[in-house]
């Protein structure tokens, strides 16, 4: 049984994804950020950089005491590995695959959460930080929508990189993209969109990007104004 801790960010829905296309057995234990549980010790005790998701494999191959995982690309291939889906065995392919979802975790991720930060959270506009990661991001659209020119996944079959950057193209208007000029890439996102494993993991989720009201003081502190801890 897979403990998921999660909360509906594109991060969080990565693995949500994972274990709905994987049929694993799993329960969710709900983060709420805004709250600051990411900052609770027993949280931190699994995923020692504060952030989501995280699980706790409670059955780990071979047996032995439950294996702790947090940053999703490391969980999502210590997934894929325990179970032998969703990644190649045979050597070039497995790079492929390997060399997307890293793809997604340097650069898709970071770079349209702060395209989306500086669209929808920021407390005043900053036209400079919109504009630069906007354009980032169209461009590493670009570089999907060109690798998908003929392809029906990411990296041959049906993998870990095509769960890994879904998530990070639902907010695609929040983050300032219009899919119509990515042709295939959004041939590749109503594909995926409609598989089954993706309605599950999708239903009853709020866009993140879309909060019912503006954020508190409190909240914004929490979510956003966190430096390092002083040391002893």
């Amino acid at each position: 049984m897979i403990e998921l801790y999660f909360a509906a960010t594109p991060n969080g829905l990565k693995l949500k994804l994972f274990l709905e296309e994987a049929g694993l057995p799993y329960f969710i234990t709900p983060v709420s950020l805004s709250k600051g549980e990411q900052f609770k010790p027993e949280f931190l005790a699994i995923s020692p950089n504060n952030k989501i998701p995280a699980i706790v494999d409670h059955a780990p191959a071979g047996g032995g005491a439950p294996v702790a995982v947090f940053e999703s690309g490391a969980i999502m291939l210590y997934l894929a590995e325990k179970i032998g889906q969703f990644i190649p065995k045979d050597t070039a392919a497995r790079v492929e695959v390997l060399e997307w979802l890293f793809w997604q975790v340097a650069g898709l991720g970071p770079m349209a959460g702060q395209a989306g930060h500086f669209k929808v959270y920021a407390p005043e506009p900053v036209p400079y930080a919109i504009d630069r990661y906007t354009r980032e991001v169209s461009r590493l659209y670009g570089v999907l929508d060109t690798r998908l020119d003929g392809r029906e996944f990411i990296a041959g079959a049906f993998s870990i990189a095509d769960i890994a950057c879904y998530p990070w193209i639902v907010p695609h208007e929040a983050h300032g993209q219009n899919l119509a000029d990515f042709p295939n890439l959004e041939r590749w996102f109503i594909a995926m969109s409609q598989r089954p494993a993706t309605v599950r993991t999708y239903e009853g989720v709020e866009n993140a990007y879309t909060p019912k009201q503006p954020l508190s003081e409190e909240e914004r502190r929490v979510l956003f104004g966190q430096g390092a801890a002083p040391k002893a």
